[in-house]
């Protein structure tokens, strides 16, 4: 039977209860709280609850921002049948839509407002809005707040105006890197951390099951024959530059090398070493030589032939660049490209398996990541004519060489049209990572594997949020792909480690008494009772569970702490072995 959360600022029946939710709400009243929950597991939850009951203590409005028009949106219309004061807090989206000389009153008229952070910074700077009375910064997809990013720099504002600031940040995914989310705490003065994992126990029944596989293409020999010309021209400049002195890493040639490698040139010339202006050269040749060999191997015939094009309808191109453009052997490739029909096998790959789940299942709802708009292009004509199948792109807005991206509205439309299914295959770039809910979307295809463990976790989180999920990567075998995919890997598994790391270091700690609680109520089957007791209901069977695993060590019974020799403790407050 399923529970529901009452309080008044909900309506009631609207909020499904869960125990793990509400304590992250108890922990977000008592500080300002970074939430890291698995995708699917309800940070949106978190965030209504914690509007509600900030807003019945404090005298004030609450801000929402996140990084897309499309996302403030969705949170506009998944928060209107939630919120019983909706009416009277008129909540609404500000961005880049909206004039400035119309923002000022729509400011001054909502008490909640969902907005993109750019717009809240400049409305702040222009002296448009003042933050002063804001109770609450709610930052979706906090992991942006790093360097110059505007939401950083909203939160940083939000900190110095507000006169009683609190800020819930949330993320499924804060980096790998302890640095990254040192900074991320910094910037918005978090206090606590409330980290919890698919493993949770408490999460456990509410997380759909996912599948994911990872499917091996081999790169046809055409498409090998193309690259092996580029390739030794690059080998030729990379040992050139080996010798002297600039390309110093070991291993195959690899971007983190050529970016070495021309930081490296960069320096020469500042220290007065003209040899560094020759490197600079050679090194921007084979940094270019590098993204077309990977285009060719990874993402196929079209996306390299849009790739050549874009690079020739560059306005501004450097003499380096003219250069390489005019070399007679990217000339034939360019021409042999024009004449050349799509035989990546990873397109086929794709139209495969979008056709066969269609078939199984006209009702499926299917989304395609790729890196390139080039690449996007090429797999919805690709998947053009299959039986059954709507394909539609979803890209940025922003323009290139010429070609327009999509307009905030139209992210709209063709989110709106794959969710009532008038399409059943979205094919997005990078946009279409972060904060997608498509509740029927029960396949993702990564049409390559990403490095970073941010945007594979986000692109992953697409499916499964409702029901069983499938996420299938395909890996063009002996190229790039295979080192991206052990790298995100890899950064996966450090992320919740650091993000553990740094909440030891943060000043508040997890708030225990769940006094933050006593306006919530829970229901089941009609029967009402505090939220706390529902919390500490759901902790225990969650120890129960954890207490049925054998953990005895091998050899016998588990030693208690009393039992163990004092020289079997590590000294408080020590961290490594050179603090021995």
């Amino acid at each position: 039977m399923i529970s529901h959360v009452d309080h008044p600022g909900l309506i009631s029946g609207n909020v499904e209860a869960r125990a793990y939710q509400l304590q992250a709400v108890d922990d977000a009243m008592a500080g300002s709280t970074l939430l890291i929950l698995p995708t699917a597991a309800g940070k949106t939850a978190v965030a209504w609850m914690s509007i509600v009951e900030r807003m019945e203590r404090s005298v004030g409005w609450a801000l929402v921002i996140a990084p897309t028009v499309a996302l403030s949106n969705q949170h506009l219309e998944n928060a209107i049948p939630v919120l019983s004061k909706a009416e009277e807090w008129s909540p609404i989206v500000l961005s880049g839509q909206q004039t400035a000389s119309k923002r000022p009153e729509m400011w001054s008229g909502s008490k909640l407002v969902f907005a993109t952070p750019q717009v809240v910074r400049n409305d702040v700077r222009n002296g448009v809005l003042s933050l002063e009375d804001c109770c609450l910064l709610v930052v979706d997809e906090a992991h942006h707040c790093t360097g110059e990013h505007a939401m950083a720099e909203v939160a940083e504002m939000y900190l110095a105006q507000s006169k009683n600031p609190l800020i819930l940040a949330t993320t499924a995914s804060p980096g790998s890197r302890k640095e990254q989310i040192h900074e991320i705490c910094r910037r918005l003065e978090i206090q606590k951390i409330h980290l919890r994992t698919r493993d949770d126990p408490m999460l456990a029944e509410f997380l759909a099951e996912l599948e994911v596989e990872e499917i091996g293409v081999e790169v046809p020999s055409e498409i090998r024959g193309l690259v092996e010309p580029f390739r030794i021209w690059q080998e030729g400049i990379v040992d050139r530059e080996r010798r002297t002195g600039m390309y110093v890493m070991p291993g195959m040639i690899n971007q983190a090398g050529l970016t070495n490698a021309m930081d490296r040139a960069q320096s020469a010339i500042q220290r007065g070493d003209t040899r560094g202006y020759r490197s600079s050269s050679q090194i921007a040749t084979a940094m270019r030589l590098h993204h077309l060999i990977n285009h060719l191997l990874c993402q196929g015939i079209a996306a390299s032939r849009h790739f050549l094009s874009r690079m020739e309808s560059e306005d501004s191109k450097s003499k380096s660049a003219k250069d390489f453009l005019r070399d007679p052997r990217v000339r034939s490739l360019s021409d042999r490209l024009l004449e050349m029909d799509e035989v990546h096998s990873k397109v086929g790959a794709v139209r495969r398996m979008v056709r066969e789940r269609v078939k199984r299942d006209p009702e499926s709802r299917i989304i395609v990541f790729a890196n390139y708009r080039d690449t996007v292009e090429a797999l919805e004509k690709a998947l053009a004519g299959l039986e059954g199948v709507k394909a539609i792109q979803f890209i940025g807005q922003s323009s290139r060489s010429g070609s327009g991206g999509l307009t905030s509205k139209q992210q709209i439309a063709r989110l709106d049209e794959f969710r009532s299914g008038g399409a059943n295959v979205l094919v997005a770039t990078s946009v279409g990572e972060e904060g997608l809910d498509i509740p029927s979307a029960d396949l993702v295809i990564f049409y390559e594997p990403v490095s970073s463990e941010i945007r594979t976790i986000q692109r992953r989180g697409r499916t499964g949020r409702r029901r069983g999920g499938e996420v299938v990567v395909l890996i063009a075998e002996g190229t790039r792909d295979e080192g991206a995919k052990e790298a995100a890997r890899r950064k996966e598994e450090f992320m919740h480690k650091a993000a553990r790391r740094v909440s030891r270091s943060l000043s508040g700690s997890p708030h225990k008494d769940l006094s933050n609680l006593s306006k919530f109520t829970v229901s089941t089957g009609g029967v009402f009772g505090p939220a706390a007791d529902f919390v500490l209901e759901a902790r225990e069977r969650s120890r129960g569970e954890l207490a049925e695993e054998d953990n005895t060590p091998a050899g016998g019974a588990r030693l208690a702490r009393e039992d163990l020799p004092p020289e079997s403790f590590r000294p408080r407050g020590q961290t490594g072995l050179d603090q021995f």
